[in-house]
């Protein structure tokens, strides 16, 4: 067999009539990789978590490490996380970006994003600024949640950790732990910000009483969906509107690690979300797109794509019109640790391997 084409075998319910589709390898050789993005043409930019961002071309090698990325909190789970093109990239050059961001004295970190310019050789950033950086910083090695979302109006959308020690933050609003946060271009705050004039809250947050969130997007209604990870259980996929408590630590599906009910181990609660979907066992998500294209066929097409870093395998998802769940499947399991899941413009599913240190795309 080709190394560079990984036929998987996958759950042929809804494509019995089809052959199956195969994991098509497009870049190797990286390391721990968490994202990617594409720029115009075919090329890809991907972020690796030791702080290296790379160019690539599918069937390339990756570039050397492009110059101009800030110093990165690179331990436990903190890194460099996701990036995103702007929406008119082709005539601004701007990406955005998040990573984990110490404190001058080291001793303290939390999750920022940043804006830059890739310069036309895609060799350097330039006009590096951080627009947003989550307040307080923690001494943590652990939940900085940060996957970016543009908005169908530009605004940017930041999923953001509750840094795993300070969980019960993630139910007051003078913090962003536990939070995700809207804010414009240059990191000022929309005056339409949910928490804006409310006395002791921070104006950047639009909802809040999430756990570590690694998935974000919009879908073609202009809707907010995310995911974040459960304790030992209770994974959820929401649907964010702004000033909404989606309950985390006060109502959970999961338990302590190890076993042992969280808080009064409650999974409802008057004035409290419920997750549209959640998972129990944990699956622990990371990657989120719900698909346009209708390259695979009607079955997949306005399906949910999720990666499983648990289990390793790619989760469909697919919802009915009152948006409860209608479908679903585990797809080519056994790929191993499966960090992010874009769309790419060509309609094809591209999906980063952590720890093969691969791209592959979704082949129909």
């Amino acid at each position: 067999m080709s190394k560079r084409l990984l036929p998987i075998a996958l759950a042929l319910g809804c494509l019995a009539a089809h052959a199956a589709p195969q994991l098509e390898t497009v870049v190797e050789g990286l390391k721990t990789p968490w994202a990617v993005a594409f720029l115009p043409g075919t090329q890809l930019l991907i972020t690796e978590r030791d702080g290296t961002m790379r160019t690539a071309q599918p069937g390339g090698k990756p570039s050397a490490p492009i110059q101009g990325v800030p110093a990165v909190f690179a331990e436990g789970q903190g890194g460099l996380l996701d990036v995103q093109t702007d929406s008119d990239f082709a005539r601004n050059r701007t990406i955005y970006f998040c990573f984990s961001e110490p404190s001058a004295d080291k001793k303290t970190n939390s999750t920022a994003l940043a804006r830059a310019r890739l310069s036309e050789d895609l060799k350097r950033l330039t006009d590096v600024k951080v627009i947003f950086s989550q307040q307080p910083k923690v001494d943590s090695q652990l939940h900085f949640g940060c996957r970016i979302a543009e908005a169908p109006d530009g605004k940017l959308f930041l999923s953001l950790g509750e840094r795993y020690k300070a969980m019960q933050s993630a139910q007051t609003l003078d913090n962003h732990l536990g939070k995700i946060v809207r804010v414009n271009k240059d990191g000022s705050v929309p005056a339409d910000n949910p928490f804006v004039k409310t006395a002791g809250a921070l104006p950047e947050i639009w909802s809040y009483g999430h756990r570590n969130s690694q998935g974000l997007t919009f879908d073609d209604k202009g809707r907010l969906w995310q995911h974040e990870h459960g304790p030992q259980g209770g994974d959820e996929l929401n649907l964010i509107n702004p000033k909404l408590n989606y309950g985390w630590p006060v109502i959970t599906y999961g338990e302590n690690y190890g076993g042992g009910k969280i808080g009064d181990g409650i999974a409802a609660k008057a004035g409290m979300e419920q997750p549209i979907v959640k998972w129990v066992p944990s699956i622990a998500p990371s990657g989120l797109v719900k698909l346009k294209s209708a390259k695979y066929g009607p079955a997949w097409q306005g399906s949910f794509f999720i990666g499983s870093l648990k289990f390793g395998y790619l989760e469909r998802v697919k919802l009915g019109a009152d948006d409860r769940l209608a479908e679903q499947e585990k797809l080519f399991e056994g790929t191993g640790r499966l960090r992010d899941v874009r769309e790419g413009p060509d309609g094809l599913l591209y999906l980063v391997l952590e720890g093969h240190g691969r791209i592959v795309r979704v082949k129909p």
